[in-house]
């Protein structure tokens, strides 16, 4: 595996509550950032950090990515927990893959993502990190 590997919300939340040196990244879009919610890290005294995975509209690649995780205080070689969310853990894998070859982590992608992939009636929220009921935000 090209990253530290897959972990559950809660697995995340644990990890994150465990580890104080641990940085949440969510890699979704600023819409989704402000239409949908974030999530919360600051009951265990942190901020998450906001960078695209890709733009929005047109979904491009963000060439910028691992940059401006460096520019969020990232340093590869360091060695430092960081765990990756998108909407329904596709996003984050590559997210996850991208820091690790940029030495930075160890990385880890969110099973299930924020609001989960899409059900058999087409809808998302049935399981992910807001489903789960941990702590989210919404502006």
């Amino acid at each position: 595996m090209s990253y530290a590997g897959d972990i559950t919300p809660q697995e995340a939340w644990d990890l994150l509550t465990e580890h104080p040196e641990a940085v949440l990244v969510d890699v979704r879009t600023e819409a989704e950032w402000k239409f949908v919610g974030i999530a919360d890290t600051t009951p265990i005294g942190r901020k998450s950090l906001l960078v695209e995975w890709v733009g929005y509209p047109g979904g491009a690649r963000n060439d910028n990515f691992v940059d401006q995780l460096k520019e969020a205080g990232l340093t590869p070689g360091v060695e430092r927990p960081v765990v990756f969310l998108c909407r329904s853990g596709q996003r984050s894998v590559g997210a996850a893959k991208a820091a690790t070859a940029a030495g930075i982590g160890p990385s880890y992608n969110i099973l299930e993502g924020f609001e989960g992939p899409i059900d058999a009636d087409g809808h998302r929220g049935a399981i992910g990190w807001r489903a789960i009921g941990l702590p989210w935000t919404q502006s």
